[in-house]
């Protein structure tokens, strides 16, 4: 036989064999699908018991319809027409509704393609009893294991190991051992892996007594390799459940603190990195309202209280350019969190700027009345926001910023303080070009640390000065804005929440020195929450505003020392 005629043949005998094959698949999909028909009409019997067995025969099946299914069991939304299940169109116009299948959600037509309309009298509901709906609940657990969306997953496996819905699946636990076990093992990720694992241990040691000698000692010992909040719950509840019985000896209870000791000493260190990293984006937002502050004060000498107003200013910008691009959770619209940027920045560089023009000017040299001046038009700006806003509103955080990344066991790191950082990253990028490399910043650092000799050179400085308090304050704009992925937006939150420790960040860095600004806020804000796990916020308030004293004392001029008129006064 020649080639060319081969290949043909070929080509036509795996045609046939494919064709086979979807064949045969489709007849045994189509044959679950019928074998799970029969099975629902027993969920509308009299009695309880069948109706128990068929959801124990549901959850053998893998059919992605079926957790819907078991929810509308639950809330009674099943009924039985015509020797078949159905549920109603969620729309019923008077006493006639349209029907629908309880596993796909598609409409159920005839044969000219037009869907049921039946009235409610030819319905007979199906009404789930209290235990039937328990483990209706329990067998959804199972069906998650099954979905293709990874988040559905790991909420099943995460409700598989727990107590009560082990003891509710009972015999079915089998199941999901099986099931569980084919995880654990299996091309999933690290996570689901993981959390796979731990569900089947726990199901292993909630069927086993200490009778079984190693074996449950040896399931507590993989269960301490977890290292999971959920085992050291588990353990530490059966160890206290075990002391008050006299079956407890001394190489179960050391095995078992064992196990609690190393799941605890992982999660201590686990949760020092996570403080450590929400200290991080803290910092990050006291440096970006401590670099306005610092540049101002440094350039101009003037104490502005007004600072934190500016950067509620920005938070209240991007809930006003929220509201433009009508973003919600529901129907988000993630392109209005790049454009509230700028207008965060926009709109309070040019309220400092209006604050500079009508205030500040007038009050050089003079730091008290300008300290009082500046609190003061806080105050108006407070209550000018909260006539027009009310006491609290709510910014809803871009798509891409819920979740986060586990970057290793428990430790994860949300994508709203990461974009915080690398905001701030940004923002002191930006201003450290600005100083060293355009003439603006030039004109700046001169005015700085000689006014008399820069203004004798051609300076403008009273515009330097203008552009300087306006610049510094849109930096406060764009904390406000990063502040809305982690915080709450109210009308006090900058005298509240951050003026105090934006000016700790400035004296203690160093007044007018940016790397100051950067190593104080980065300190202030990692111990702050590294405290405040251990003593509660106020204590650590106060813990934070002892040690800034006492450093003080040693470095009056702060870690760096200022330049220009500041270190001449």
């Amino acid at each position: 036989m020649t080639a060319n005629k081969t290949f043909p043949l070929l080509a036509l005998c795996l045609f046939f064999c494919l064709t086979q094959l979807l064949a045969d698949s489709a007849e045994v999909g189509s044959a679950a699908v019928e074998e799970i028909q029969q099975i629902l009409l027993k969920l509308g019997d009299k009695k309880s018991s069948i109706r128990k067995t068929a959801i124990m025969g549901l959850a053998k099946y893998d059919h992605p319809g079926l957790e819907a299914l078991m929810n509308a069991f639950k809330l009674r939304q099943l009924y039985v027409w015509n020797d078949n299940v159905v549920i109603l169109c969620p729309k019923i116009e008077g006493k006639t509704a349209a029907l629908q299948d309880p596993l796909t959600q598609e409409p159920i037509t005839d044969v000219s393609g037009k869907q049921f309309q039946v009235t409610v009298t030819e319905l007979k509901q199906i009404r789930p009893g209290r235990p039937e709906r328990g483990l209706a609940e329990n067998v959804k657990s199972l069906f998650k294991l099954f979905s293709p969306d990874e988040e559905t997953q790991l909420s099943g496996i995460k409700r598989c190991g727990e107590a009560k819905t082990i003891k509710g699946l009972g015999k079915l636990t089998d199941l999901a051992l099986e099931k569980l076990d084919d995880l654990a093992t299996g091309n999933q990720s690290k996570k689901i892996q993981r959390l796979a694992l731990e569900s089947a241990l726990l199901i292993r040691i909630s069927r086993i007594s200490l009778d079984a000698g190693s074996t449950h000692l040896k399931l507590v010992t993989q269960l301490g390799h977890t290292k999971s909040q959920r085992s050291q719950k588990f353990l530490e509840k059966s160890l206290a459940q075990l002391e008050k019985s006299s079956a407890l000896t001394p190489q179960i209870q050391r095995t078992y603190q064992a196990a609690i000791a190393k799941i605890r000493t992982y999660q201590q260190f686990i949760s020092l990195l996570g403080n450590l990293f929400r200290g991080l984006s803290l910092g990050s937002v006291l440096i970006l309202m401590a670099l306005g502050l610092a540049i101002t004060f440094g350039l101009m000498g003037v104490i502005n209280m007004a600072h934190g107003e500016l950067m509620m200013i920005g938070a209240y910008t991007t809930y006003v350019v929220q509201l433009v691009f009508a973003h919600t959770p529901e129907t988000p619209n993630n392109w209005y969190f790049i454009f509230a940027l700028p207008a965060s920045f926009l709109m309070s560089a040019t309220i400092g700027l209006l604050i500079e023009f009508f205030v500040v000017r007038h009050l050089y040299k003079r730091p008290l009345e300008s300290l009082l001046a500046t609190w003061g038009v806080g105050l108006i700006l407070i209550q000018m926001i909260r006539l027009r806003f009310g006491d609290n509103i709510g910014v809803n955080a871009p798509s891409w910023g819920r979740g986060g990344i586990e970057v290793i066991q428990d430790l994860v790191f949300p994508y709203g303080r990461c974009f915080i950082i690398a905001i701030c990253a940004f923002s002191v990028g930006a201003m450290y070009y600005l100083m060293r490399c355009t003439k603006v910043g030039l004109m700046m650092r001169a005015t700085m640390q000689n006014r008399e000799m820069a203004s004798s050179l051609g300076v403008n400085t009273g515009f330097v000065d203008r552009c300087t308090f306006a610049f510094g304050s849109g930096i406060a704009g764009i904390a406000g804005y990063a502040w809305t992925l982690i915080g709450g937006v109210t009308p006090d939150m900058g005298q509240t929440n951050f003026i105090v420790d934006s000016f700790l960040v400035v004296v203690t860095g160093g007044v007018g020195e940016i790397i100051g600004v950067i190593c104080a806020g980065l300190g202030i804000g990692g111990l702050t929450k590294t405290l405040e796990p251990m003593t509660g916020t106020i204590w650590a308030k106060i813990l934070l505003l002892i040690a800034v004293v006492i450093f003080i004392q040693f470095k009056p001029s702060g870690l760096f020392a200022a330049k220009g008129r500041l270190a001449d006064d």
